[in-house]
């Protein structure tokens, strides 16, 4: 008499480099240009759906990177001061709907400390919080350089259990963030968090300094327009990040820039398959006339 033999954990629990191995049929590539084309070809035959490639083609892209490639630039950084009180770092917190925050002391050069958002909800319940210095809350933060490979920074984010670092240059001084988030998404594309479609509408456009404007690469080039008085042709393309797109003639990498009807456009951040935010330097009255 014979019964059937439950299937081994090894078949059962075999890893994820093992089951692309068995789409890719006993083919082993010997470089990741090689790699690329299994992952084509396993798409073209329904092995794989279209997530899952770019999926794949984002952890490839990543290995490739390094911090200074996704980081949120400095202009962009939402920080608080070690002299704010709680009732002022609350404003702040509110608006921006971040829920961590480098504290500076002098300026963004001088980082004290991290400050998270949910560390400040206790202490709201106390009356004379006005009074009070985020100072007495602050986390320790950690520094990473600009050429830190981002595989290896995920890895650390995950080991020590922490979620933003502060960037810093070859001479010490601070050039940006970096969050896990930003990582995972050059993985599975853009994360949306609930306060997200609220941001796509009202603050698509952003002034971060003088003639200097952030912008999300999704604002269609109709609000463009009527935001900057411009009139850049809205039947050709749909959205500024298709028209820089465009104008370039590929798609470009975070730090590319290029000018054209004397504004100046600079990608501040992008994956493998789209513009995600993009910087712009508008002329000023006197270069227009």
């Amino acid at each position: 008499m014979s019964e059937d033999k439950p299937p081994s954990s090894q078949t059962t629990n075999k890893s994820w480099f093992e089951r692309i191995g068995q789409i890719f049929q006993g083919d082993e590539p010997q470089s990741q240009e090689e790699l690329v084309d299994l992952i084509q070809d396993a798409g073209n035959r329904a092995l794989i759906d279209q997530y899952t490639q770019d999926m794949i083609y984002g952890v490839l892209n990543v290995s490739r990177k390094r911090v200074r490639d996704i980081m949120i630039p400095r202009s962009q950084m939402v920080v608080l001061e070690n002299s704010h009180t709680i009732e002022k770092a609350i404003n702040i917190i509110t608006k921006s709907s971040h829920s961590r925050f480098p504290v500076i002391s002098e300026d963004k050069d001088n980082v004290e400390g991290m400050l998270l958002a949910k560390d400040i909800i206790p202490l709201t319940l106390d009356c004379n919080m006005e009074n009070q210095k985020i100072s007495r809350i602050i986390r320790p933060c950690v520094i990473v350089p600009e050429s830190k490979k981002v595989d290896m920074l995920l890895r650390e984010f995950r080991a020590k259990r922490y979620h933003m670092a502060v960037v810093v240059d070859e001479y010490g001084g601070v050039s940006g963030l970096v969050t896990i988030e930003d990582i995972l998404e050059e993985i599975v594309g853009e994360i949306e968090d609930e306060s997200a479609i609220d941001e796509t509408i009202t603050e698509d456009i952003k002034k971060v300094g003088k003639q200097v404007y952030s912008i999300t690469a999704l604002t269609p080039i109709e609000d463009f327009n009527q935001y900057f008085d411009t009139k850049f042709d809205k039947l050709e393309v749909e959205t500024i990040g298709g028209l820089i797109t465009k104008k370039f003639g590929h798609l470009p990498s975070s730090g590319e820039e290029i000018q054209f009807n004397d504004y100046q456009f600079k990608v501040i951040k992008a994956d493998s398959r789209r513009l995600i935010q993009l910087q712009v330097k508008v002329p000023t009255a006197e270069s227009q006339t």
